[in-house]
Order: structure tokens, then sequence, then C-alpha cells
């Protein structure tokens, strides 16, 4: 199969790259140069995106704006990138007779509804989202763009991807148990969403493996470490054994069974990982006292 990868540079780009590499012909495209890009330019530029998907048999759209950029770049920019861009790419693959299309979403498009007084929020994909940022309703204005496009045909699947940038070893530790995974694992997803063929679209959220069940979520609110201790024992230890604290609460859990089931995905890298790319001194994750990414109240 020949794959169009766009955001080819950025960081999930690279990695659907790589990860595609070894069983298809791949053509990355992005703005910024790099060993992973073929074209280099705007997604928004209509002759380009003509190029790009010439005898193309699938797309996996991936570049965007991000929660960094709420801010820095113009609604108007967000627009353009998040939601003009991918819709002019749909529409031109349609016409150059592509049939599958991999939109890389978030789920930070969640927003407000993530978020609850008395208990830790268990999302799916039939929670309703309240977007907060001008960058979670243009993902929700993407989505809604190809589901549009997907009645001529498309098929359309798209990837709630969550937290997947490095933090801080023991916060991005205890997020891989429920609002964090694996750039790889996100590879993965993308690989398998290929192999879709039915016209329509399709949602899921891509994150981590949970050991949490619906019946915690008061309690992982109020006494995290409580649930984390009978729920996962062996993160426990390791966090006691460096000496880090655990959570002292837990306010959402991404559930991504339905793209388990459905795409016969199944994330890797958990926790543990982590652990081992801290002690490897991998710049996939910081030191545990390195301040938080200052655009963490933005993404959530």
């Amino acid at each position: 199969m020949r794959v169009l990868v766009t955001g080819a540079a950025g960081r999930i780009g690279r990695a659907v790259y790589v990860r595609l590499a070894r069983e298809h012909e791949v053509v990355g495209l992005d703005r910024t140069p790099a060993s992973t890009v073929h074209l280099t330019g705007d997604v928004g530029d209509p002759f380009l995106l003509r190029r790009a998907v010439r005898d193309v048999d699938a797309v996996i759209h991936t570049a965007a704006l991000h929660a960094p950029h709420v801010g820095v770049s113009s609604d108007a920019e967000f627009e353009r990138i998040n939601v003009q861009a991918t819709t002019l790419l749909a529409r031109i693959a349609i016409d150059a007779g592509v049939r599958r299309f991999v939109f890389t979403s978030t789920t930070a498009l969640y927003g407000a509804s993530s978020r609850h007084a008395t208990r830790a929020v268990w999302v799916d994909e039939s929670l309703a989202p309240q977007p907060t940022t001008v960058y979670h309703r243009s993902k929700i204005a993407a989505e809604q763009a190809l589901a549009r496009l997907s009645r001529e045909g498309l098929c359309v699947t798209a990837l709630r991807m969550s937290r997947c940038f490095p933090e801080p070893a023991p916060l991005m530790a205890a997020y891989r148990l429920h609002r964090g995974v694996d750039a790889r694992d996100v590879a993965d997803a993308h690989a398998l969403a290929l192999q879709r063929d039915t016209p329509g679209i399709e949602r899921y959220i891509v994150s981590g493996a949970t050991p949490f069940e619906a019946d915690d979520l008061e309690e992982l609110l109020r006494d995290a470490p409580a649930v984390l201790r009978r729920r996962a024992p062996e993160l426990t230890a390791a966090f006691a054994a460096r000496d880090w604290p655990l959570p002292r609460s837990i306010d959402r859990i991404y559930a991504p069974f339905a793209a388990m089931q459905s795409l016969g995905w199944k994330p890797r890298y958990g926790y543990a990982e982590v652990l081992q790319m801290l002690d490897a001194e991998s710049s996939e994750v910081l030191p545990p006292k390195t301040a938080a990414p200052r655009f963490d109240e933005r993404q959530r």
C-alpha cells in the first residue's frame, strides 16, 4: 500500500512513518524538512496536496496545530490548518480515488466534560465533548467535516489520542494508567486503522491500558493512592522504591476498549516503559524534578 503521511516531521507523524515503512511505501509531507519528509510545504496548499495524493491508496493526516499553539497562533490559523486544510485534503483525496483516511484527533476535545466535582470521569466515545479552547473546537470541526465527506464513500477513522509528549517521569508513568500513551502505540493504532475499508466515520480513543474500573471513580478523585495500591500494586512499589509520591487525585480515565476490540489494537508500552526510558536517560521522558509544560492546562 502507498500511504501519504502528513505532519511527517512531527512527533506522531514520524512515529507513524517509521511504523508503516516496515510494510508499506510511505510518502511524508511536512512544512519542516526531515528524514521522513519527501514533500515540503504548507498542508493547506492545494497544488502540493494534489501532487501528494497522486497514486496513494490511503492518507494518514497527523498535521495540525496543537495545545502549545493556543495563545501563540491565532484562531484564524487554527481554523485554516486544523479545519480548512483537513477538509481540503479529504476532498482532494476523494477526487483522486483514495478510499482510506485516518485522522489523528485528540482526547483533549472532550474539554470540560472530562471533569466532575465529585468523581473521576470515565471517558469513552459516548461522552459528548464540551470544548473550551480553539484547539478543541478545531479538532471537533475537522471530525465533523470528515464525517460529511465520508458520505461520499471515504472510509474515515478518527483516532482520539491521549497525552504523548515527554513529561516528568512520575507524572508520565502514572498517566500511562489513565490518560497517556506511547507514540509507538499510537503508530500501531494508525497502522491497524488502515485495514478499515467501510465507508463512513468511526471514532476511537487511543490511550494506555487502564487497570481502573467504573466502581473506582469516586475514590479515584478523593483518594487515588488507595485505588492505586489495590489496582496497580507494581506501580505503587516502583514509586515507593524511587521515593516518589503517588498522585493524590485522578480526575479522568480515557478508556481505549473500543479501539482494542474493533481495531485489534493493544497498547504495549505502559508505565514500566517510562521507568526504563528514564533509567536509560532517553529524551522521551523528563527527569522527576523537571517543571511541567506550561501549556498543560490548555490541553485539559
